[in-house]
C-alpha cells in the first residue's frame, strides 16, 4: 500500500472505505440510464478516436492510458483504441471494485494495471503514456494545480493529450452565499491584484476550476484543443482536451506572454 503525504489522499482514502465502495459499485450499473454518464462516455471516446484518426502512434492507433483517480473503473468501457490501462487511485477499496468493473465484457483494453496511490504524489517514469484523462477527481476531490500539470506533461510521450473534467465555480452544487454573489459579481471589473485575490477565493484553492483557470494553469506546457461544459446531476463541468506542447510551442507561447 502507498503511502499518502498530501491530505487528500488521505480523505480519499478514509472516505472510499468498503462499505462506500461496495454501494459506489451497485450504483454504476445504473449509469446506463443517466444522461451525462453516457455524455462523459461519448466525450472520451471520442477524445480516443483523435488519437486513431492523426495515426501518430502507427496504424493501429492504439495508446497506452491513465485514468487518474480512476474509482471503480466506470469509465474504462469508454475506452477505445487502448493498449495498457493503468488505473491510480487512493482507495485500496475501491480498485477491488474496479477488477470488476461496468461492462467489463465490453472493455477493450488489452491490459489493466491497477495501482493504489496519491495522484499528487504518486510517480510514473516520463514519456509512459499516450493519454491521461481525469473524470469527476480534480478541482473536487483534488485541487487541480502546478503539481497535477507538471506530473502529467512528465507522463505524457510527445504530442499525448491530457482529458480531464473539473467541477466550475457556477456549479449550482455549490453553496451560494453571499460573499459568493458578491465576488463573482466583481470579478470582471476587479483590478489586476484585487481580481487574482477574488478568482483564488472562488475557486477555493483548486477545488473549483473555470475555463480561465484552466487555461492559466495548463500554461505552457499544453495547448488546449477543446472546451466545454455540461450539466450532470451533481455538478457543472468544464470538460477539457488538451495536448502536451512541444518544446518550440512552448517557447513560442513563453514569448508571446512574455
Amino acid at each position: 500500500m502507498s503511502q499518502f503525504v498530501t491530505e487528500w489522499g488521505r480523505k480519499a482514502s478514509n472516505l472510499y472505505a468498503t462499505e462506500y465502495a461496495r454501494k459506489y459499485r451497485q450504483h454504476d450499473e445504473e449509469l446506463g440510464r443517466v444522461e451525462a454518464y453516457r455524455a462523459f462516455c461519448g466525450w472520451l471516446g471520442e477524445v480516443c478516436d483523435r488519437f486513431a484518426r492523426s495515426g501518430a502512434q502507427g496504424l493501429s492507433g492504439s495508446i497506452d492510458a491513465l485514468d487518474l483517480g480512476c474509482g471503480t473503473g466506470r469509465y474504462f468501457v469508454a475506452l477505445r483504441h487502448v493498449n495498457a490501462l493503468v488505473g491510480l487511485d487512493a482507495s485500496g477499496p475501491m480498485l477491488a471494485e474496479a477488477t470488476n468493473p461496468l461492462g467489463a465484457d465490453h472493455i477493450t483494453a488489452q491490459t489493466i494495471q491497477l495501482i493504489e496511490g496519491d495522484v499528487l504524489t504518486h510517480q510514473f517514469p516520463a514519456g509512459s503514456f499516450d493519454l491521461v484523462y481525469s473524470i469527476g477527481v480534480l478541482a473536487e476531490h483534488t485541487p487541480f494545480d502546478d503539481r497535477i500539470v507538471e506530473n502529467v506533461a512528465s507522463w505524457l510521450r510527445p504530442g499525448g493529450r491530457f482529458a480531464f473534467t473539473t467541477v466550475h465555480p457556477d456549479s449550482t452544487s455549490i453553496p451560494k452565499t453571499i460573499g459568493r454573489a458578491f465576488g463573482r459579481a466583481a470579478l470582471p471589473f476587479a483590478p489586476g491584484p484585487m481580481r487574482r485575490w477574488l478568482r483564488a477565493r472562488l475557486t477555493a484553492g483548486g477545488q473549483y476550476a473555470d475555463e480561465a483557470l484552466i487555461a492559466e494553469r495548463l500554461g505552457s506546457r499544453f495547448s488546449i484543443e477543446s472546451m466545454s461544459r455540461l450539466e450532470s446531476e451533481a455538478h457543472l463541468h468544464c470538460l477539457c482536451v488538451a495536448q502536451k506542447a512541444g518544446e518550440a510551442g512552448r517557447a513560442g507561447r513563453a514569448g508571446r506572454t512574455g
